[in-house]
């Protein structure tokens, strides 16, 4: 049996270049945030047969999908936490989510990022007082 952090691993190994780079960047920075935030891989269908990278504390605090051209960062309550951050250039007119699509030349906001994970860190134990 496989662990969350060894799935993820194999995610990151089934990229191209610079996308497994930057799934690892941001893995990183998302782990960075606080000792509490776990790993998991959830929706795992015949189409994506690895299912996705998924951050957790009380909840989900993101999603990262690879696409065509980009990494997808889904933040699944976003719209409810921080609708306007900056940061936020995709999904915009999700009621509930929010996301951050990283192209090939992108460098991440560690602090920005940093910044989102905390606040979703902070709704989702709020949500389940």
């Amino acid at each position: 049996m496989t662990t969350p952090q060894q799935e993820i691993d194999l995610i990151i190994e089934s990229v191209p270049g610079w996308k497994a780079e930057l799934l690892t960047e941001l893995r990183s920075i998302i782990l960075g945030t606080n000792p509490s935030v776990s790993e998991a891989v959830k929706w795992k269908m015949p189409s994506k047969p690895l299912g996705s990278a998924v951050w957790e504390s009380d909840g989900i605090i993101c999603v990262a999908d690879i696409l065509k051209s980009a990494v997808r960062l889904t933040f699944p309550n976003a719209a409810k936490f921080a609708a306007d951050d900056p940061h936020f250039n995709a999904r915009l007119d999700s009621k509930v989510a929010r996301a951050i699509d990283y192209f090939e030349k992108d460098v991440p906001n560690h602090d920005g990022l940093q910044n989102l994970v905390a606040q979703a860190m902070s709704f989702n134990l709020d949500k389940g007082k």
